[in-house]
C-alpha cells in the first residue's frame, strides 16, 4: 500500500527526458532530466522513473499515475517509416487515395514541377468489396459475404498484417465494417485492423481513409512500445510481488487530453501530436497564472521548435492538421512545428548558401560539443561559440567541448567567407527566422495581430533566441517559466483525460430537425460517459462539451463553434448559428449574419467527454525585499559573450535563476542560467521576476 501519492510527469524529446514528479499532500514539484534514449525510448523514459524517485526517497509503491508524452506515432510518421499496408473500400473506389486532393504544397515553391509524393498504401495493396450504403446509412446494396471472404484470404496469403477499412458512408452506418472486420478475424486472424468507422466517423472519403490508415500504420510500434513500459512499470512498482493494482499509466492525446495505456493501444493515431499538446497546456496555465491571457508559445527541443497559439489558458484547436505528409482529420492542438531545435545541423547548399535544419543531430551523436562523434555544426555550437550558454549542461553533468563547436564552425565560415562569429551568429539569426515565420504562421495568418501576444518559451533550447524573436515580431514580451526545460513534463500534471466523439450530420439551419440532433448529441453523450467511467471516474465527476462545426451552404470547409448549455430547443440552435457568424468574420473579417440568402448549414456534431484531475498549484517564490542584494545572492561569474558580430564580444554578467527572488530586475546584457536551459539577455532588454519565478522580459521603451 503507498504511503505517498506522487503523480509523475515524463516527456521524451530527442535529446532529453524531461520528468517531473508532483506530492500530492505536500502540493510540491521536483522536476529532473536524463538522456534520451532514441534506439529504446522505454529506456530513457524508466531511467527518468529511477531518477525522480531516487531524488524524492521515494519507491515506486508511492506513484499513484504516471503520465507521459510520446513522439514514438510522430517520428514513426515524420520519418516515412510505414510498413506495407493494406487497404479495404467500397468497390469503385479503389482510387480514393490517388485522386487525394488537389493540393499542392506552396504553389509549387520556386519550382515549375511537382511529383505527388507515394501513396501510403500503393495501388497493388487496395482491394474492394461490394455492398454500398448511401448517406444517410441506408443499404442500398448488401454486403459482399463471399467477395470479402476472398479479399481477407488473399491478404493473409500476401502476409499483409495491418489493413485499414473505409466503406462510402460507413459514419453513417458502421455495419459493413464490422462485418468485415470479423471476416478478417476469422480468415485472418493475426491482421491488427482499424476501422474509419472507430477512428472517425465523419464525411469525406479521402481525409477519413487517410486517418485511418494513419492509425493502422502506427498502431503495431505504439502497441509494443506502450505495452513495453506497462510491463517495466509493473516490476518497478511491485505489481505482482503485492497487493497493489497496476498504477494508472496515461498517454498524451493531441487534442489536449489523456487517454489510459490500455485505450491507446485502440486508438493510436490520437497521440501523434502527443508531447508538443502538453507544452502548449504547461505554458498556457503557467502564463495565465502570470497574468498573459494572449499567449504565443514556443517549445525549442533538440531537433525542432512547436509554436501555438493560447488564448485564456486554452491552446487553439484545429481537425485540419497532418504529420508529415500524412493529413489526419482528428482533434490536435493546432501547433506549428520547424526543423530548428538545438541539434539542427547548419550546411550549405551547392550555391554556397547558409541553411540552417531541418536535418538534426538528435542526441545521438548531437552537436560537435557533444563528443560523441557528430560531424557538423548546429545551432548550439554556435551559441557555445558565441559564449551564450555555457560550457556544460544540466548544471555541469555534460560537459561540452567549445573547441570542438569552434573548430566546426570556422570550417564552415571558411566555405562561407565569413569571420567564424558571422557564421556563428548567421546561423543563429536564420533560425530564429524560421521561428518567427512559424510564429507568424499560427498568428498572423489567422488573423491574429502577433503585437498583442506575449511569448512562452520554454523547452531546453526555447528560450536562447527570445530577445531576437521579440526584436523580430514585434511581441509584447516573454515570460519565462520556471524549470523551462521540463514545461512539457509538467504540462502533463495539469491535464484533464479527454475523448472526443462525432458524428456527420449535414443539414441546413432553417430545417434542422432539432430532436435528430438531440438524439445524436445523447449518443455521442453516452459513449463518453462510457469511456471515462471506464476510465474510472465516477459519474458525478463527469464534464461534457459539446461543439459543432457549421459552414454558410456552398462553402468547402467548417468552422467550429461552441454550443450553448442546456435544453436542445430552437433558441439553443439560433444562438450556436450567432456564435458561428462572430466566429467567422473573427476568422475570415466578414460575415453573413442577416441575409437570407447565405444559409447557414450544420455539418458535424461533437461532444468532448471530460474526467477532471487535480492540478498542481504554482506556489509563489520568496521576495527580494530584506534578501540580500543581487549581486551578492545569484551574480556567479562574468564571461564574453557575443551578441552582435559587429560590437564584438562584451564582458556579460552571469546570474543563477534558482537564487532569483521576486521583484529582482536585470538589464541586458546578461545571462541566466539554470539547471535545464539558459536565457541570453540582450542590450536593450530589461528582465523582471514575477511573484511565481517567471521571468518577464521586455525591450525597453516598449509597453
Amino acid at each position: 500500500m503507498a504511503t505517498r501519492s506522487i503523480r509523475i510527469g515524463i516527456d521524451t524529446g530527442g535529446t532529453f527526458t524531461d520528468v517531473v514528479a508532483f506530492d500530492e499532500e505536500s502540493g510540491t514539484l521536483t522536476t529532473t532530466k536524463t538522456p534520451s534514449t532514441p534506439s529504446n525510448p522505454a529506456d530513457g523514459f524508466i531511467a527518468g522513473v529511477e531518477r525522480v524517485l531516487e531524488i524524492l526517497g521515494a519507491t515506486g509503491e508511492d506513484v499513484t499515475a504516471v503520465c507521459h508524452g510520446t513522439t514514438v506515432a510522430t517520428n514513426q510518421l515524420l520519418e516515412g517509416k510505414v510498413d506495407e499496408l493494406g487497404f479495404i473500400t467500397t468497390e469503385g473506389y479503389e482510387f480514393v487515395l490517388e485522386i487525394a486532393r488537389q493540393a499542392v504544397p506552396d504553389g509549387y515553391g520556386n519550382s515549375y514541377f511537382w511529383v505527388k509524393p507515394d501513396r501510403i498504401v500503393p495501388a497493388h495493396l487496395v482491394k474492394t468489396v461490394g455492398g454500398r450504403l448511401d448517406f444517410e446509412g441506408k443499404e442500398v446494396r448488401p454486403f459482399d459475404e463471399d467477395g470479402a471472404r476472398a479479399t481477407a484470404r488473399w491478404f493473409a496469403e500476401k502476409g499483409i498484417m495491418t489493413i485499414g477499412v473505409n466503406f462510402l458512408h460507413a459514419y453513417a452506418n458502421p455495419d459493413h465494417e464490422q462485418r468485415m472486420r470479423q471476416i478478417l478475424r476469422e480468415e485472418h486472424p493475426d491482421a491488427v485492423v482499424s476501422l474509419s468507422s472507430e477512428v472517425l466517423r465523419e464525411y469525406r472519403e479521402y481525409e477519413r481513409s487517410m486517418t485511418t490508415l494513419v492509425d493502422a500504420a502506427v498502431k503495431p510500434k505504439v502497441s509494443r512500445y506502450v505495452t513495453n513500459i506497462h510491463e517495466r512499470l509493473d516490476a518497478f512498482t511491485g505489481v505482482g510481488t503485492s497487493d497493489r493494482d497496476r498504477i494508472p499509466f496515461y498517454i498524451m492525446k493531441s487534442n489536449g487530453g489523456v487517454l489510459s495505456a490500455d485505450e491507446v493501444v485502440n486508438q493510436p493515431i490520437t497521440t501523434v501530436l502527443s508531447g508538443p499538446a502538453a507544452g502548449a497546456l504547461g505554458a498556457g496555465l503557467i502564463a495565465q497564472k502570470a497574468g498573459f491571457d494572449k499567449v504565443l508559445t514556443c517549445d525549442g527541443g533538440g531537433t525542432s521548435t512547436d509554436v501555438t497559439v493560447v488564448m485564456n489558458g486554452e491552446p487553439a484547436l484545429t481537425t485540419e492538421g497532418s504529420v508529415g505528409a500524412y493529413p489526419s482529420k482528428i482533434p490536435m492542438i493546432d501547433v506549428v512545428t520547424v526543423g530548428a531545435g538545438g541539434g539542427s545541423i547548419a550546411w550549405t547548399t551547392p550555391e554556397g548558401q547558409l541553411k540552417v535544419g531541418p536535418h538534426s543531430a538528435g542526441a545521438d551523436p548531437g552537436p560537435l560539443c557533444y563528443g560523441k562523434g557528430g560531424q557538423q555544426p548546429t545551432i548550439t555550437d554556435a551559441h557555445v561559440m558565441l559564449g551564450r550558454i555555457p560550457a556544460h549542461l544540466l548544471g555541469g553533468e555534460i560537459p561540452l567541448d567549445a573547441d570542438a563547436a569552434r573548430r566546426g564552425i570556422e570550417d564552415l565560415a571558411q566555405r562561407l567567407n565569413l569571420s567564424p562569429e558571422q557564421c556563428a551568429i548567421g546561423i543563429l539569426e536564420i533560425s530564429a527566422w524560421n521561428q518567427a515565420n512559424a510564429l507568424r504562421q499560427i498568428s498572423v495568418k489567422r488573423g491574429l495581430d502577433v503585437r498583442d501576444f506575449m511569448l512562452a518559451t520554454f523547452g531546453g533550447s526555447g528560450s536562447l533566441l527570445a530577445c531576437r524573436l521579440v526584436d523580430i515580431l514585434d511581441l509584447a514580451g516573454v515570460v519565462v517559466p520556471q524549470n523551462p526545460g521540463n514545461v512539457s513534463a509538467f504540462g502533463l500534471l495539469t491535464v484533464d483525460v479527454k475523448n472526443d466523439y462525432v458524428q456527420t450530420h449535414v443539414a441546413r439551419h432553417n430545417g434542422l430537425n432539432l430532436e435528430a440532433v438531440a438524439g445524436i448529441f445523447d449518443d455521442l453523450k453516452q459513449s463518453a460517459a462510457e469511456a471515462l467511467t471506464g476510465e474510472g471516474f465516477p459519474a458525478e465527476a463527469h464534464r461534457f462539451q459539446r461543439t459543432v462545426d457549421m459552414r454558410y451552404l456552398g462553402q468547402a470547409f467548417e468552422v467550429r463553434v461552441n454550443t450553448p448549455e442546456g435544453e436542445i430547443t430552437q433558441e439553443w440552435a439560433d444562438q450556436a448559428a450567432e456564435t458561428f457568424h462572430a466566429e467567422h468574420r473573427s476568422l475570415y473579417g466578414y460575415d453573413f449574419r442577416g441575409d437570407e440568402s447565405q444559409q447557414v448549414e450544420w455539418v458535424n456534431l461533437r461532444v468532448s467527454g471530460i474526467g477532471p484531475i487535480t492540478r498542481p498549484e504554482l506556489k509563489p517564490i520568496e521576495s527580494a525585499d530584506g534578501a540580500a542584494p543581487l549581486e551578492e545572492r545569484a551574480l556567479r561569474s562574468t564571461r564574453d559573450v557575443s551578441f552582435d558580430a559587429d560590437e564584438g564580444r562584451v564582458a556579460t554578467p552571469v546570474y543563477w535563476r534558482a537564487d532569483l527572488r521576486s521583484g529582482d530586475q536585470i538589464t541586458g546584457p546578461a545571462i541566466i542560467e539554470e539547471f535545464g536551459s539558459t536565457v541570453p539577455l540582450h542590450p536593450g532588454f530589461t528582465l523582471r521576476v514575477d511573484d511565481h519565478g517567471n521571468l518577464i522580459i521586455k525591450k525597453e521603451g516598449s509597453k
